[in-house]
């Protein structure tokens, strides 16, 4: 009996630490992981894909075709060579591959796979953009940065399930957590799995994506070009952090904010950069990204000279909606044209949005600019545009709809806002965990006065 129970203990001892191996095991292999759809060039006619193999893979290739009714049929696809790069990083070296799908037609499936003989992937699609004027709709996620695997995973999939013919997935930033981090990389990607193969990414990078050297200067997380093919019709010193991209009626704007926060000549090349790209805009809608908000959700956070910067040139370009992360909780408001607290109905200014995905979270701010909040909420937002109206949805984890609104445009008359918040469940305004540990008596009495005073 004893011989029996210390085999069986040997063996559950065994079993556990096979499993927790396992369970974080992202190292590469011959056959291709990481698959993520972006675009570097026209989403009408182009189409980027990365994807990354074991070292040893020195060459790699990816297969093309018009998506059939039928079984694909090997004798009528298109093989392309793919670029290769190494990245040794985190003790980890491994190979990325890159291939742009160029000559394509807009509004069409396509199905590819990536890899080569005996190693390819599965067969998945995409859907060109259409041409200008087409409805679609996109997601948008704030921080997802810790807990990828385990929590942030149900809410990329809801997401999906929720709005599965998305245009594309937009990252305000925070992806994960730790710089360099490749097996947090490979939490990122476990979670959005095959999404990220058939629903082409779009983002911005957030503090977490940035090292700091002795000088102060900032170092990107050498994943992020190796893994994502972004638009290079930024400032050269920000590329593929700071682009534009245009798909049907909207120009999206990416700005980086880290950049911008810690370092005043960082901040004067993307203003300059941003006039430029806002002045010769002819899209119907504009909605710009970046990390850090203009008007934060969070307790004890305020980025001055950003706004006082930036916010300017939003209000005089009229841009539609800023869509922010960092805070780790929700707020949105809107047309504050000279500060927190005076809202004007007439102003033109933005819609201001800060979401969060992941399950990290902070107390609200006591300073309430936003009309709608949320703190200790896990969230995504679908968006959609037609024609002159752009409709906005933030869901909970369980689907439920927690905010939304709409924006309309009419010739020759102020942007509309139509306020549908009153369709969503009640606002989560309660303390985060923990909080009472954190905070003084008075602190928790004006938090609560800040925002049970109306309920």
């Amino acid at each position: 009996m004893n011989r029996l129970i210390k085999i069986t203990f040997i063996a559950s001892i065994f079993l556990v630490l096979s499993f927790s191996v396992a369970a974080q095991d992202f190292f590469p292999s011959a056959y291709p992981d990481r698959i993520i759809l972006t675009w570097s060039d026209d989403p009408k006619t182009t189409q980027s894909v990365t994807w990354r193999t074991s070292s040893e893979v020195s060459d790699s290739k990816a297969q093309l075709i018009l998506a059939p009714n039928t079984p694909i049929y090997l004798e009528q696809v298109e093989t392309l060579e793919a670029k290769t790069e190494s990245l040794d990083v985190d003790s980890v070296l491994a190979n990325y591959h890159s291939i742009t799908f160029r000559g394509l037609k807009p509004a069409t499936t396509y199905a590819y796979r990536v890899g080569k003989e005996g190693t390819w992937s599965e067969w998945l699609q995409f859907r060109t953009a259409p041409e200008k004027g087409t409805p679609f709709s996109f997601v948008y996620f704030g921080d997802a940065q810790n807990n990828l695997k385990s929590q942030w995973s149900r809410i990329i999939r809801q997401a999906y399930s929720n709005m599965p013919k998305a245009a594309f997935m937009l990252h305000a930033g925070d992806l994960i957590n730790r710089t360099q981090d490749d097996a947090e990389w490979g939490e990122w990607n476990y979670a959005g799995s095959f999404i990220n193969g058939m629903i082409p990414s779009l983002a911005t990078p957030g503090n977490h994506e940035y090292d700091s050297e002795e000088d102060g200067s900032l170092v990107l997380d050498y994943h992020w070009k190796k893994q994502f093919s972004f638009p290079e019709n930024g400032p050269k010193e920000f590329s593929e952090t700071v682009y534009y991209t245009d798909y049907s009626d909207l120009r999206l704007i990416s700005l980086n904010s880290q950049e911008i926060v810690v370092n005043e000549k960082s901040m004067e090349t993307q203003k300059v950069w941003l006039e430029k790209v806002l002045s010769e805009n002819t899209q119907k809608w504009t909605i710009i990204t970046f990390h850090h908000p203009i008007y934060s959700s969070g307790t004890g956070r305020d980025n001055t000279e950003f706004r006082e910067a930036f916010k300017p040139i939003f209000d005089k370009y009229k841009v539609d909606l800023i869509l922010q992360g960092h805070d780790h909780s929700y707020g949105r408001g809107r047309n504050l044209p000279s500060g927190v607290g005076n809202q004007d109905p007439e102003a033109q200014g933005p819609v201001y949005v800060v979401s969060v995905s992941g399950p990290k979270m902070y107390n609200l701010t006591m300073t309430k600019w936003m009309d709608r909040a949320a703190s200790n909420t896990q969230l995504y937002q679908l968006i959609s545009i037609e024609g002159d109206r752009l409709s906005y949805g933030a869901y909970t984890a369980t689907g439920d709809l927690y905010d939304a609104f709409d924006l309309i445009k009419s010739e020759g008359k102020p942007k509309q806002f139509i306020d549908r918040s009153d369709k969503a469940i009640q606002e989560a305004i309660e303390l985060t965990p923990g909080s009472e540990t954190k905070m003084t008596a008075e602190e928790m009495a004006e938090y609560m006065r800040t925002y049970k005073k109306n309920k």
